[in-house]
């Protein structure tokens, strides 16, 4: 299409494109989808784009159809001119890339490690010379291609980089960039450029006819008219029937091969089966075909491909109408021959894809060689490639055996990468052929793991107690492990499990056989968490505090440790151990970073920021919060906001709160999670005692400790029931309620559960047995990181002795309570002590914000971690961010704060 033809009428989208060049020729960087039906116009706009950034740095990659099945094939294109600078970037970076593109060997890395990895690579070509990315036909791009530039896409900030996609749709990965969204040309642009291609007089009627029913569409005007005579037109071009406008110009173009020679169309189907574009492969490839050279030229003339230093079709449409006009047999000789002319050595994989659509019944040894390709894309963290070559493997497979065992693989692929009909549609394959006792017990235990993997909720406990019992005598190990995944799962369904809840998981797991070998961790772990169910907290507390420590190690291999992210530190969470929990999960986030496991990342953050609120370092769990929404944002991982629920409540703001309390509790309770449901009535309890709303606060914490088996939300919920009750009139409530907490708090053993038991019962007591049990919370949570239990407790026992008539001695108590509150950022409860010191006749005054408030989370973390010495780099590597984006947001700290030197920064921190 002629670029002045194209471009007709797109004064806004060229403007649009002008923007972006500027914006990243000021030094700032920006992500663009370009979207819109096929022939619209969007790989013209795209060659407007990259001749108007004549300065800039250009690379570009082109999704192509038949290579959405192998791993990182158009992230390699995008980057292939930048690989002579993978020496600057960090080394686990380096390794990344070289691993997923086959320059060097080694196991996958995880796919975030890769996002960030091609983050610093943009970022330091873009270092010599802005640098502009071109992506045409994003909705072909492979999996890992597409999920990681969307990655890079979302932490481009201050890189001097654009970064634009051409997509017909925007897929998942792409989809909340911002959209350039190009619609057909209006009507008077679409009329002139219809009479351009028509060169006879067009019936007035006819014309707007063509103009309505292409619906603007710039390729369709051009292209449908073409080869038809005026008689043809004038005769009803329009009715055609409801084809779809892309299956119509394809259609078009069809008849435009059916002039060529046969030879001609042979080549042309040979270069539509090659995705790369590669020159000598098509023609070595022709040779065996025995097309001659004459076919070019009948190709060139037509129009329709061109053979410059690349084959290159005209549109995608054209390549895709030459392939679907021809019969299978064609088509398999074809890739028979690309087949023969792919190097075995230097691209196995492309090689096995071609003899795999070229085979036309079972093939044993091509299905072993797609076996091998999964492995290595596997290896790659391609794992998307993995499991389409495994699908295609157990299609050619004959032998009933194997077939199961490749469907299970295929399955269990398709469940990684979160393909979920897919994996059950494998399943169903395997489960339909001839298996053995452990092909069925791994049947079972996949089924389960898709449903809990698709639906963290209710669905997947029984179907895992069930894998795991299957699995004893086949693999014990195994089944131990089933057990613990089943635990877990039980334990997010919560109340809301139908069955197979956490008393039946419990017990299957205690009636499992041992461990064969020295207890792993995750062995004390599943045998401490099954005794506490079926035995209870008192028997369980030694088995519990074995497994703490067996995770809080540091001398235990991390591989025994690290499947199982978010169930260590809940055995910290049973006994009320706020340092062991800190430190377990603290080593639980080490190693998933250490290992570029970002995946597991979130799950540690979202746990630091719950800690970190109850500590009362409200900034801190802001920063780890903001950290963990933006790893999710961009990866789509699914986790409920429990840190930003627990640090709502606490600073009290209701408007801020109740949005995102009540929306979170019902998301949890739609799928099942009733975990997420208890932990929405806890912090809603901690909510209104803070705003002194007693009998919502009562309501709330009877809804979270209603709970069988009691585990530790519960148990912490008892504390808040008690405030609630003895401020509602409600003793007998509030005693049967303490009686449950001291059994558990008893059961622990430590300062925090022993603290807030004292202030609890100090709530139901009198007297001096009431003031020696205050005073006792005080000196016990005096000895733990929970600042918010301590400032309350000064706040409860200031209460009580104002009630007492000892104004001196309320005061004192309620002005540590305010003060503390007031530091901490507990706005409700602050204003809570605030009344009761007017009530002693104090004069309050207004708390003034400290300075650092004035920084964002996503400042905050950064100067957080320049005061703990980190470079740019290694701060980039920790928050995804580029190193020229933490120089960004460092600059406005400095600007914000008045210092001009890290050692400047620590210092106005240091007061915060």
């Amino acid at each position: 299409m002629p670029e002045s033809a194209s471009l007709r009428g797109r004064r806004s989208e060229c403007a649009a494109c002008d923007a972006l060049i500027a914006a990243v020729r000021r030094g700032e960087s920006r992500a663009l989808v370009v979207c819109g039906e096929a022939g619209v116009g969007k790989s013209a706009l795209l060659a407007y784009l990259v001749g108007a950034a004549s300065d800039l740095t250009v690379v570009r990659a082109i999704g192509v159809e038949s290579e959405m099945e192998l791993a990182f094939a158009s992230l390699h294109q995008l980057c292939a001119p930048m690989l002579d600078r993978l020496e600057r970037l960090p080394d686990p970076q380096r390794e990344a890339l070289k691993i997923v593109f086959g320059l060097a060997q080694g196991p996958a890395p995880d796919r975030f490690l890769v996002g960030l990895a091609v983050l610093s690579l943009l970022s330091e070509a873009a270092g010599e010379r802005p640098l502009l990315c071109v992506v045409d036909d994003a909705q072909w791009l492979d999996r890992a291609s597409a999920l990681t530039l969307a990655f890079v896409a979302r932490r481009l900030l201050a890189e001097r980089v654009g970064l634009v996609f051409g997509a017909r749709v925007v897929g998942e990965a792409l989809r909340g960039l911002p959209e350039l969204e190009m619609r057909g040309l209006g009507v008077e642009d679409a009329r002139a450029l219809l009479k351009s291609a028509v060169h006879f007089p067009l019936d007035e009627q006819v014309r707007d006819r063509i103009v309505a029913e292409t619906g603007g569409n710039p390729l369709a005007l051009l292209e449908l008219p073409r080869g038809l005579t005026a008689s043809q037109l004038a005769g009803g071009f329009g009715l055609v029937g409801a084809q779809a406008l892309s299956g119509r110009i394809e259609e078009s173009f069809a008849l435009r091969l059916e002039v060529l020679p046969e030879e001609a169309q042979r080549l042309l189907l040979l270069a539509a089966a090659e995705p790369t574009g590669d020159r000598l492969l098509v023609w070595r490839a022709a040779e065996r075909l025995e097309i001659s050279g004459a076919a070019t030229a009948d190709i060139e003339t037509g129009g329709l491909l061109t053979f410059g230093e690349q084959v290159a079709f005209r549109h995608p449409l054209v390549r895709s109408a030459v392939y679907r006009s021809a019969t299978a047999q064609q088509r398999r000789a074809v890739h028979l021959a690309l087949a023969d002319v792919t190097d075995r050595q230097i691209d196995p994989d492309r090689r096995a894809w071609h003899l795999a659509v070229a085979a036309s019944g079972p093939s044993e040894e091509i299905a072993s060689e797609l076996e091998h390709s999964a492995g290595r894309a596997q290896a790659r963290g391609g794992l998307a490639a993995a499991a389409a070559f495994l699908q295609r493997s157990v299609a050619l497979t004959g032998d009933p055996g194997r077939r199961v065992d490749r469907a299970l693989a295929a399955a269990r692929a398709n469940l990684y990468v979160g393909a979920f009909d897919t994996a059950l549609a494998m399943l169903s394959i395997a489960e339909a052929g001839s298996a053995d006792g452990l092909q069925r017990a791994r049947m079972e235990l996949l089924r389960a793991q898709i449903a809990f993997s698709s639906n963290i909720g209710s669905d997947a406990p029984p179907l895992l107690v069930s894998a795991a019992r299957r699995l004893e005598k086949l693999d014990p190990e195994l089944a131990r492990e089933t057990y613990l995944d089943a635990w877990g799962a039980a334990m997010f369904a919560g109340r809301l499990a139908a069955a197979g809840g956490l008393v039946e998981v419990s017990r299957a797991a205690r009636a499992a056989p041992p461990p064969a070998h020295t207890p792993h961790p995750s062995d004390l772990l599943l045998d401490a968490l099954a005794l506490l169910i079926t035995e209870g907290r008192t028997v369980a507390a030694s088995a519990l505090r074995r497994a703490s420590q067996a995770f809080a190690a540091t001398d235990d291999p991390a591989e025994n440790q690290f499947r199982w992210t978010w169930l260590p530190p809940v055995p910290s969470y049973v006994l009320w151990d706020d340092e062991g929990w800190y430190v377990i999960n603290a080593r639980q986030l080490q190693l998933a970073r250490d290992a570029g496991a970002l995946a597991r990342v979130p799950m540690g953050l979202i746990t630091q920021a719950v800690i970190d609120a109850w500590s009362g370092e409200f900034t801190s769990a802001a920063a780890a919060t903001a950290q963990a929404e933006a790893i999710t944002e961009a990866t789509g991982i699914g986790i409920a906001p429990y840190g930003a629920m627990l640090l709502a409540a606490l600073r009290g703001r209701e408007a801020d709160s109740s949005h995102l309390l009540e929306s979170a509790i019902n998301a949890a309770a739609a799928v099942g999670q009733g975990f997420g449901v208890q932990w929405g009535e806890f912090v809603k309890a901690i909510l209104f005692n803070g705003l002194g709303r007693y009998e919502q606060a009562l309501a709330a914490a009877q809804r979270a400790s209603d709970d069988t088996p009691q585990l530790f939300i519960a148990s912490w919920a008892l504390a808040e029931l008690i405030e609630a009750a003895s401020r509602s009139g409600e003793p007998q409530l509030g005693g049967d309620a303490l009686e449950r907490l001291t059994e558990d708090a008893g059961a622990a053993g430590t300062d925090w559960g022993a603290g807030v038991a004292a202030r609890s019962r100090a709530l139901l007591s009198e007297g001096g047995e009431a003031e020696r049990l205050y005073r006792e919370a005080i000196e016990r949570l005096g000895r733990t990181r929970l600042r918010p239990e301590l400032a309350r407790a000064h706040l409860l026992y200031g209460e009580w002795l104002r009630r007492e008539h000892r104004r001196v001695n309320a005061r004192a108590q309620l002005r540590i309570a305010h003060e503390m509150f007031s530091a901490i950022g507990m706005e409700a409860f602050e204003e809570r002590a605030r009344r009761e010191l007017v009530a002693t006749g104090e004069t309050v005054r207004k708390r003034t914000v400290e300075t650092s408030n004035d920084l964002t989370p996503h400042e905050t973390e950064i100067a957080q971690l320049v005061c703990e010495g980190l470079s740019n780099a290694e701060i980039g590597e920790r928050l995804f961010i580029s190193p020229r984006t933490v120089e960004w947001h460092l600059h406005k700290v400095f600007e914000k704060l008045g210092v001009s030197s890290r050692t400047q920064l620590a210092r106005a921190l240091a007061p915060a």
